[in-house]
């Protein structure tokens, strides 16, 4: 990496980081972004639908097309990084880690300013005009958030493939860190500016500038020089070589099938907080708290474990325990569904028990597979194998909160999203055996090339 003086030079693999640069500057810029992405979305989900609904009420819209408006400004922004995460893969392994990245920081400043001045507009005079800014400031904060592959990248760059999978684990940490963070910072957010609605927006906003600012001072080029990549930018072809190399193909389909599983959970939990437990909108936001601290101290644990157990073990070992937790929660619905067991007093302890347990076990789903799918990638093209690899994780993001919610009001336990969660997390164990390590290949990028 040529940022790093060589002193003294020490030969290392051939497309490999030189393990003598600890890049932390670069880890600590790939944090913050993958942070901040997370933090803005955190700040803005608890309060999106009320936002929205004051406009949709004075538009007169009957309830369902109220949720479709609604249901849009969410999924909009996950389709956004599902298209262009491959892109922005591609334009990093081009020219650069650090050009895609500080646009993309300039994109959250940018976008989350837009969507702080929409809903400042009048319900009464301007409904329509805030509802169309608000989807451009999605649209926007979307394509601008769709550089965690990107992110990904720099840490592939950074680290030697046997500490491919704690660099990945940062990620994890960042995601828990924001989804914690960005429901409080909306709660006293709220409360700092007076109630004012534009708060949330310019709170993201702010937030993702000091983040550019440190960006522009400390952030140095991590992409190796030496490897060239190709110029298609936009390549449905290139996106299909990458799902037909060996075990890469695998391991996307198994990151999908686990986010969208895990999303089925996530978009019904504040749902089922009410229907089971009648928790309030501000209990709401100490359960996703809960959710994101978690996974923040499930992602640093991660780190020290993966040493000496493995991606792939951990990648079973946190398989069963999202299966394990989703199927507890569906149980938990189920009782507190039925009139003899409503308001037992051991529901919500263990209605807790279950969500860590889920929430631990995709933390360790998570950078195993992201670091499986890197070390066995041509570090040429890490950057697009990562983006498609995360395009396909917003694909799941889509997908799961749409049947999720589909299924949550279909049946009066609420227990239909968690067992379609589970069902596919066995189909995800069917799918292990395709992705056995092979040493030889391992770090390489030997398993790269399309056959």
């Amino acid at each position: 990496m040529n940022d790093t003086p060589p002193t003294p030079p020490v030969a290392h693999a051939p497309g490999s980081p030189d393990p003598r640069s600890p890049k932390k500057s670069a880890l600590l810029i790939v944090w913050l972004v993958v942070f901040i992405d997370l933090l803005g979305f955190g700040i803005v989900l608890p309060v999106l639908p009320r936002q929205a609904g004051l406009y949709l009420s004075a538009l007169n819209l009957d309830e369902i097309t109220r949720g479709v408006v609604i249901g849009v400004l969410f999924s909009v922004f996950s389709l956004m990084q599902f298209v262009f995460s491959p892109m922005w893969g591609r334009v990093s392994d081009r020219i650069g880690r650090r050009p895609v990245l500080l646009v993309s920081l300039l994109g959250s400043v940018v976008f989350y300013a837009l969507y702080a001045f929409a809903v400042t507009l009048d319900p009464n005079t301007q409904p329509e005009l805030a509802l169309l800014l608000m989807l451009l400031a999605r649209i926007g904060a979307g394509i601008a958030g769709a550089s965690v592959g990107t992110a990904a990248a720099v840490i592939a760059d950074c680290t030697t493939p046997e500490k491919r999978a704690k660099g990945m684990a940062l990620i994890g940490i960042a995601f828990g860190a924001g989804f914690t963070l960005g429901p409080l910072i909306a709660y006293f957010g709220l409360a700092l500016f007076a109630q004012e609605p534009w708060g949330v927006g310019a709170l993201a906003s702010g937030l993702s500038l000091v983040a550019l600012l440190i960006a522009l001072a400390i952030f140095k080029e991590t992409r190796d020089p030496n490897n060239k990549a190709e110029k298609a930018f936009f390549s449905l072809a290139k996106t299909r070589e990458v799902l037909a190399m060996p075990t890469i193909g695998a391991l996307v389909l198994i990151y999908f099938l686990a986010i969208f599983a895990f999303a089925n959970f996530e978009a019904t939990l504040a749902l089922l907080t009410k229907s089971a437990f009648n928790m309030a909108d501000n209990d709401n936001f100490l359960v996703f708290a809960f959710v994101g601290a978690v996974l923040t101290f499930a992602g640093g644990s991660y780190r020290p474990m993966v040493k000496k157990r493995g991606e792939e073990k951990l990648l079973k070992a946190g398989l069963g325990m999202m299966i394990l937790g989703l199927a507890l929660v569906g149980v938990m619905a189920l009782l507190a569904s039925m009139p003899d067991t409503r308001g037992a007093g051991y529901l919500k302890p263990l209605f807790y028990v279950a969500i860590a347990v889920s929430v631990i076990g995709f933390a360790f789903v998570n950078p195993s597979v992201s670091a499986l799918v890197s070390k066995r990638s041509d570090p040429a093209r890490q950057g697009e194998v990562l983006g498609v690899n995360q395009s396909f994780a917003s694909l799941g993001r889509i997908l799961g909160p749409f049947l999720g919610s589909v299924l949550f009001q279909a049946e009066p336990s609420r227990t239909l999203p968690y067992l379609a969660a589970v069902v596919t997390l066995l189909a995800v164990g069917a799918l292990l055996p395709r992705v056995k390590a092979n040493p030889a290949r391992e770090g390489g990028g030997g398993e790269s090339r399309a056959p």
